[in-house]
């Protein structure tokens, strides 16, 4: 996760830098209000920690500038304005949440990373990717390595329920409901016959192959390691 830290106390921004790195996110800071405008509006961000009190340029009105564009990267509000009226003025700016200072880390660290999952959940998945085998979900294309792949559409279908369900286990029974919309088992090798036209155009012509058969359960999607 790419976290901005929009904090005109050094010493604070740098314990929340270091925090945040140790939990393994990329972390960029910006000491002033207008910096702060300057890198949230240049680069992607996943979250935003800002504090509401800055010079240059007001946390409040640094974010509602922000939202005017068309930018909607959560903010979690940073400050030692904690009256019901302030936390309120921080949400109606555009602000997601609102934490008063002095504060927990491990707080912080909670709330910034259910404001990630928050929007990650509601922007729709367009790509998926597995090793070096990618799906575009929009241009209903497949690459390997570069490589782009020619599938039918129930090869497509297939391939992206296996892609979905990466590294887990998928049963014949899961396949026939999830992609043929069977509730009952037809006695077919239809299941037989796409896997292995799949691995014809996945694996066959790659040195190592990402489709698995799993005896006496099924099939698993996943790359090497």
């Amino acid at each position: 996760m790419k976290v901005l830290v929009i904090e005109d106390d050094r010493t604070a921004a740098a314990y929340l830098a270091k925090g945040l790195k140790e939990a393994g996110h990329v972390v960029d800071v910006a000491n002033d209000g207008r910096e702060g405008l300057f890198l949230a509006g240049s680069e992607h961000y996943d979250v935003m920690v800002v504090d509401r009190m800055l010079p240059g340029r007001d946390g409040l009105s640094l974010v509602e500038v922000l939202r005017a564009a068309g930018n909607d990267t959560p903010v979690l509000f940073l400050s030692a304005l904690g009256s019901v009226e302030d936390r309120v003025k921080g949400l109606r700016s555009g602000g997601d949440d609102y934490l008063t200072k002095p504060f927990a880390f491990s707080e912080l660290l909670a709330r910034i990373e259910v404001l990630a999952r928050r929007r990650s959940a509601a922007q729709p998945q367009t790509k998926l990717a597995v090793g070096d085998l990618e799906m575009d979900l929009l241009t209903r294309t497949v690459t390997r390595a570069g490589r782009e792949i020619d599938l039918l559409p129930r090869e497509f279908t297939l391939l992206e329920y296996l892609m979905r369900n990466a590294g887990s286990v998928v049963t014949r029974t899961m396949m026939l409901e999830n992609v043929w919309d069977y509730h009952f088992d037809p006695q077919t090798n239809v299941i037989d016959v796409h896997i292995a036209r799949l691995r014809q155009k996945i694996d066959r012509d790659f040195p190592t192959p990402l489709i698995h058969t799993v005896r006496g359960a099924g099939y698993s999607l996943r790359a090497a390691g």
